[in-house]
């Protein structure tokens, strides 16, 4: 008798002294499982369901030396199904295949294969030494936390960070990716029908809200590249409903948001030298698009708690490896030079490439018109007492639109065909289908409503003053209304879409929008005598900071370099 006839007959009678069923119901297509084939009902990570990745895993595990009498003497009997969990999670680092712990093990045929490169493309690669030695404890302890679909004992939904920071897409979502792995996901399902993706949970789907478990509408995530983020309404924000007009007795809203890039994430926090901003939380930055978390271990909590649904806190030191991995990715060499010596105390070198005479130019005007946000190592702290640390930069749904002649003062009248002082690109349905009503009590007590896709550090502060006034209403570019942290530019050629909710598909739709704002913020300003906006003056006196049309193609040059 073979091992594996007598694994499958010693693992059968096992089931039958239990009394429990096989998973797969009757006329059921069962997908081919490796090593002795036991389709037996088992749960490797404590949530009371056998699924076909955990039947296949654990056969995997069989089939390169895994001891089945180990497994099953430490297994409990839960409804129907056999809990491993407890006896998966204590086996020591290296007795479960990397490529195990990392998730489902791959369905290797024709259907299925694209589907498969996806999710093994996702996965971050070994920065360090794999056994964990020459100092790379933390790192690959990290990395390998990083890519965990499994994350036993901590009863999640099967997500890792890698499924949406794609180490294969500059660890963050494009929508093409997106779409490229649900549509794969679909021809994988034609044979075999129970095939999984951890990127389409329910908790991201557009009707999550009404369906719950049964959810499945992903346009946002597979249109847009966008992910649901839900928060809690503040006492000032209430949702209107838009049909009735009526305010509704909604607790929470959900925004949908970009997944952004996590290289150079250790540069791209919190900075001690910045500008502070007037309203907490992390009054100099942090991660996330609002900078709602501090530290890098925050965010990684925050995302499995969100995102994995995780139902057991993890370790400290789980988390700590987690951000150390973190910081040890970055777009460049020259980036990694240039936080080591910042590290270290040392001269810091200009981290960028080689540039031609066109991309040194391109590099001045950056300076110029982009530095003052975008600055410092990571390309994303404001300059200190020159412009605010949070930004609206009108890009969420619906955008301004001019409504006065600059040549009466008086609103343009219905048919006029006139030039606006500035206008910027319309959101797409795509985009404006994700537009809320609010009803919003400002600081003064008025109350008003304002349409928007997303309310920005609104969501957070409950602030919001929709226009300067005397105090406590403060002028715009103070205001929470629709502000957003300084995202990083490093690596932007490889990083599309670009904003918040991936609204610019190209750097030209990107530059195209600022030559709006720039118009936007001088026709918006007070007048002269007041001093122009530091964001388009260098001097108050003149609007002297935006690129002009023949800088742009060296701007541009220099953007693709970085």
């Amino acid at each position: 008798m073979t091992r594996h006839t007598f694994l499958a007959a010693r693992a059968l009678a096992v089931v039958a002294f239990l009394g429990l069923a096989g998973p797969a119901a009757a006329g059921e297509q069962r997908s081919p499982l490796p090593g002795p084939g036991l389709d037996l009902p088992v749960d490797l990570d404590g949530n009371g369901v056998s699924t076909f990745p955990e039947r296949y895993r654990f056969n995997l595990w069989l089939a390169l030396g895994g001891n089945l009498a180990s497994a099953l003497s430490d297994a409990k009997v839960v409804g129907k199904v056999l809990d491993l969990s407890h006896f998966f999670g204590s086996l020591a680092d290296g007795v479960v295949p990397e490529s195990e712990t990392e998730g489902p093990a791959p369905l290797e045929d024709d259907e299925c294969k694209a589907h498969q490169d996806l999710l093994r493309g996702a996965l971050a690669g070994n920065e360090g030494n794999a056994n964990g030695v020459d100092g790379f404890e933390s790192v690959n302890h990290g990395r390998k936390g990083f890519n965990d679909r499994t994350l036993r004992g901590l009863h999640s939904n099967g997500r890792a960070c890698s499924d949406c920071h794609m180490a294969s897409d500059s660890f963050q979502l494009s929508p093409a990716n997106a779409l490229a792995r649900f549509a794969a996901l679909q021809a994988c399902r034609e044979k075999h029908p129970d095939a999984d993706d951890p990127l389409f949970r329910p908790i991201d789907a557009d009707d999550f809200r009404v369906n719950g478990a049964n959810a499945s509408d992903f346009t946002n995530l597979t249109v847009n590249g966008l992910i649901r983020i839900p928060f809690t309404l503040p006492a000032t924000l209430k949702l209107v409903d838009p049909v009735t007009g009526q305010v509704t007795n909604q607790t929470e809203v959900d925004v949908w948001r970009s997944v952004p890039t996590v290289f150079n994430a250790k540069l791209t926090g919190s900075d001690p030298n910045g500008p502070p901003w007037f309203r907490g939380p992390n009054l100099r930055g942090g991660y996330q698009l609002d900078a709602r978390q501090g530290t890098l271990q925050d965010q990684a909590l925050g995302a499995l708690v969100a995102h994995a649904k995780i139902q057991v806190s993890p370790d400290r030191s789980f988390l700590d490896d987690i951000a150390a991995f973190q910081e040890g990715l970055f777009s460049s060499d020259g980036v990694r030079a240039m936080s080591l010596a910042i590290d270290q105390g040392a001269p810091v070198a200009d981290p960028d490439p080689v540039l031609t005479a066109e991309e040194t130019t391109g590099k001045a005007v950056f300076a110029r018109a982009c530095g003052h946000c975008h600055g410092g190592p990571g390309q994303s702290n404001p300059a200190q007492n020159l412009v605010v640390r949070f930004h609206n930069i009108q890009t969420q749904c619906p955008r301004p639109v001019d409504a006065i002649n600059p040549a009466t003062g008086l609103p343009f009248f219905p048919g006029y065909t006139g030039t606006p002082r500035w206008q910027f690109q319309a959101c797409p349905p795509s985009l404006a289908r994700n537009i809320r009503i609010y009803e919003i009590t400002r600081p003064n007590g008025q109350v008003t409503r304002r349409p928007t896709s997303d309310p920005g550090r609104s969501l957070l502060t409950g602030f919001a003053s929709l226009g300067a006034g005397p105090p406590p209403l403060v002028p715009p570019p103070q205001d929470d209304w629709q502000a957003l942290d300084v995202p990083q530019v490093r690596n932007i050629r490889n990083t599309a879409p670009y904003f918040h909710n991936n609204s610019a598909a190209t750097l030209d739709d990107v530059l195209d929008h600022y030559e709006e704002l720039f118009k936007f913020i001088a026709a918006t300003a007070p007048p002269p005598p007041a001093p122009r906006p530091p964001v388009i003056s260098t001097d108050g006196v003149n609007n002297d900071r935006p690129f002009t049309a023949l800088e742009r193609p060296a701007l541009m040059a220099y953007l693709l370099k970085l």
